[in-house]
């Protein structure tokens, strides 16, 4: 986890020094970017009726309400730490738009999320352990314990999830172009990940075993 601080040309940033070489005033210090980060993920994507947020179909809470909440819970959380929070994100967890924000992905919760755009990529990539490997191949990919299964968009980010989980595992690739020519709805949460109701056996067209060991 890194500071965030605020470079005045380019806006919020994690780490030392902005892309340009300037060294902004901190906003955030690590250990608060990491606080804030869980209790704001926990709020969009698991329990916003724990604190009375209203979630529409496609996860939108209101900006200002979610800002409120935050100062009552950290007294140091207010509306610009929220921003920079979202805006400093390498990983684009999250989404700002007009007065309202939202998780793009990693819900629990039920959406929808019909105002994302398709994903455009010809094959997506899934990662799984040894042990589930050679059932997903009969049984094809549902979501476990989020409202999605998460896809990779290169072979690169999916083995940069799989290797948190597994030192050895299996990488499919998802023939994404045949699952939307049969109807199939694929969106794309941001450039890394794009999410699906499922993915049925028949669209997995390629195994990979990968190992993390020298």
């Amino acid at each position: 986890m890194e500071d965030i601080r605020f470079c005045p040309k380019h806006g919020f940033y994690r780490g030392e020094l902005c892309s340009c070489g300037f060294k902004g005033e901190i906003v955030l210090e690590k250990e608060k970017v990491e606080r804030l980060g869980k209790f704001v993920s926990g709020i969009l994507r698991h329990f916003p009726e724990k604190f009375n947020l209203k979630v529409d179909e496609n996860g939108w809470v209101e900006f200002g309400s979610l800002a409120k909440v935050l100062k009552r819970k950290y007294k140091w959380a207010d509306e610009w730490a929220l921003k920079a929070l979202v805006y400093s994100d390498k990983k684009m967890r999250y989404e700002l738009r007009g007065d309202k924000i939202r998780a793009r992905y990693g819900h629990s919760i039920e959406v929808t999320l019909t105002d994302m755009p398709e994903s455009t990529e010809d094959t997506l990539y899934y990662s799984a352990n040894e042990e589930e490997a050679s059932r997903l191949l009969e049984i094809g990919i549902k979501p476990v314990n989020q409202s999605f299964v998460h896809l990779s968009t290169s072979f690169e980010k999916s083995v940069e999830v799989a290797i948190l989980r597994s030192r050895k595992p299996t990488i499919f690739e998802i023939d994404a172009k045949k699952a939307r020519e049969d109807g199939l709805r694929i969106i794309k949460a941001n450039d890394y990940i794009a999410l699906a109701k499922e993915i049925p056996a028949k669209y997995i067209k390629k195994v990979v075993q990968y190992s993390s060991s020298p």
